[in-house]
């Protein structure tokens, strides 16, 4: 979704609010706008477009202010425009407003403002909200406070807002619902943004502010309230985050870098936990509420996109391994269907922001009817994780590709490490069985470099289909959510059409697009399924289409059966979902770059999904 930054303090605020904008770029990158006071005055200058393309239209002005707010869009209503970008401007001229988020009613006031006669430069639903703000401030002869606060009460939906009143050039206004928020505390001075990547580089001390709270904030002060008008005390929290991690480090995108930093990641998740010399897991998250987990009747995994395939190798091997039946739901269906949810049902939620709006609404529908809620997430101090009876990060890293990759990664790391623990609890697997597991995952970063150490053949392999205009996705058992998932990743970084399915299921349709021109992609590796997946690339073989397989190394068989291949490590089949992924990911990756894409910012897509 929309990346927000604003800055108060004794600094020039306009450097660093558009730097902070090009690391929240990865959240929006339609428009992009900033808003300054200068000398009592308001500027606005906003710009269609990339970061880059607002610095060059304000380049040689004066942008002198100790007060500033940006935004980096992800167009919601209305369409990419230099008059949709925000910030926008109230009808009186004096304020100035950005807005992360949704407002679902906003026809209804915007036709009232307009008997008002109130005109409107832009189509957002943003721009009605501001001048509803304005209109109760006249109406009622309040100050700006207390008419957001009362704007608040009557809307609906989702929103993260910053305000500034040019009258009042030593505060920022903000509220949030739905759509996250942070605020650094400086030196006289404070820091807020969608997300602590435009932060650290200032300080270490931040506020997430929680849903229906509004912060007024000045250089030296920071007032946090909720819609009742009752003062709330900040909870200072230190980030962990390093400045290294959000910046390219020599790679040319964040996507390749966040590739190859596989292995330190999911070495990073898997240390502390994973204790291999004594073959033990020691996860607080489970340990703590080990019998709430494991006595459950059902467990019920939510998700979206990308943390959806990894609630669907959860279910596969939370079932096989602890015999708990597990269903899987997108979130933005189970939220709304009425789900049927009792007393002690386990609820597992994954998303690396934390911040995903659907599986939030769902959580807390959930939550009210008594399931307990355990929270996989990446983003240290998010809304799921603070919602959550339990759960465990993932410790990835902040991702700024939006393509996920490592963060996925480190998701099946976590159920691996969360299934074992709670299969040893319930001695539901043997100990034999248990040890052999415990070593496999002990060697996945190991082998995940021994992939990234040679990705030649997966960039000739790029090449060679860059030009395909469909792409088949084939797999069996664990390795099917790896189908899923690669196909995934080449519509988002390619824009190639492509589809997942189990590698039986293309009988039942799929196996009618195939011919000379369409690349089919088996994910192949030994499993106890290999037999039948060696029969089903027979078939398409039989009918031309091109295969390229991901295969272990060793196999001597589909070498001479397939047209192109991307070898793997041999590993066991529960644990090889981490190894099969790295190719899917590298060959959406060059084949991006071969077609010339900017594959950190693809088109039509933000990286955190607030809103519906």
């Amino acid at each position: 979704m929309c990346g927000i930054v604003g800055y108060i303090g004794k600094s020039e605020a306009y450097p660093i609010v558009i730097k902070g904008l090009r690391r929240l770029e990865y959240r929006g990158y339609d428009s992009t706008g900033v808003a300054i006071i200068q000398d009592g005055k308001l500027q606005v200058h906003k710009k269609k477009g990339k970061v880059a393309e607002l610095e060059e239209a304000v380049l040689g002005k004066n942008m002198h202010s100790h007060i500033a707010i940006g935004h980096t869009r992800w167009a919601t209503h209305g369409e990419p425009s230099d008059r949709n970008a925000h910030p926008h401007l109230s009808n009186n001229g004096r304020l100035a407003m950005l807005h992360n988020g949704i407002i679902e009613n906003y026809a209804p006031i915007k036709k009232e403002l307009v008997l008002k006669g109130y005109t409107f430069k832009s189509d957002t639903d943003t721009e009605v909200l501001l001048n509803f703000i304005q209109d109760i401030q006249d109406n009622n002869k309040c100050d700006l406070e207390e008419a957001l606060r009362i704007a608040l009460k009557r809307i609906v939906g989702a929103y993260c807002i910053l305000l500034i009143d040019q009258d009042d050039p030593e505060t920022i206004i903000a509220a949030r619902k739905g759509s996250p928020l942070v605020i650094g505390i400086g030196k006289d001075a404070h820091y807020l943004a969608s997300d602590a990547s435009p932060i650290i580089e200032y300080t270490k001390e931040v506020v997430y502010v929680n849903d229906y709270e509004i912060a007024i904030v000045r250089k030296d002060e920071l007032i946090l309230k909720n819609l009742g008008n009752e003062k709330q005390t900040p909870f200072i929290q230190k980030l962990d985050m390093e400045l290294a991690a959000i910046e390219k480090g020599g790679y040319e995108h964040f996507m390749l870098k966040e590739i190859f930093e596989q292995p330190d990641t999911i070495y990073d998740c898997l240390r502390g936990r994973l204790l291999h010399e004594q073959l033990e897991i020691v996860m607080a998250g489970v340990d703590n509420n080990i019998e709430a987990l494991t006595k459950a009747s059902r467990i019920i995994i939510v998700a979206c996109g990308t943390s959806w395939h990894a609630g669907l190798y959860a279910e596969y091997l939370i079932e096989e391994l602890c015999r708990i039946p597990v269903e899987v739901e997108y979130a933005s269906e189970f939220r709304y269907r009425n789900p049927v949810i009792h007393a002690g049902d386990v609820i597992i939620a994954i998303s690396q922001s934390g911040e995903t709006a659907d599986t939030l609404v769902a959580l807390e529908s959930a939550k009210e009817k008594g399931a307990f809620i355990f929270g996989i997430v990446n983003a240290v101090g998010s809304s799921i994780a603070r919602l959550s009876n339990a759960g465990a990060y993932t410790h990835a890293g902040p991702e700024i590709g939006v393509a996920s990759t490592k963060a996925f990664t480190g998701q099946l790391t976590v159920l691996a490490m969360m299934a074992l623990k709670m299969a040893k609890f319930k001695a539901s697997i043997t100990e034999e069985r248990y040890v052999h597991l415990v070593n496999e995952l002990a060697s996945v970063p190991e082998k995940v470099k021994e992939i990234l150490n040679n990705t030649s053949v997966i960039e000739k392999i790029a090449l060679k289909f860059k030009d395909a205009k469909d792409f088949l996705y084939l797999g069996r058992g664990y390795n099917f959510p790896i189908a899923l998932e690669g196909a995934l990743k080449l519509k988002e970084i390619t824009y190639i059409h492509a589809e997942g399915y189990p590698a039986a299921e293309m009988k039942h349709g799929p196996i009618a697009l195939v011919d000379e021109t369409l690349p089919v992609v088996f994910v192949a590796t030994k499993d106890m399924y290999y037999d039948k997946v060696v029969s089903n690339i027979q078939e398409i073989k039989a009918r031309k289409g091109q295969i390229i397989a991901v295969a272990s190394v060793g196999d001597l068989v589909l070498p001479t059966m397939s047209d192109n291949i991307m070898f793997v490590p041999e590993i066991d089949e529960v644990i090889a979902p981490l190894l099969s992924v790295i190719p899917m990911q590298l060959l959406s990756y060059y084949v991006g770059i071969a077609k010339g894409i900017d594959v950190d910012k693809p088109r039509n897509l933000a990286k955190s999904v607030t809103v519906e």
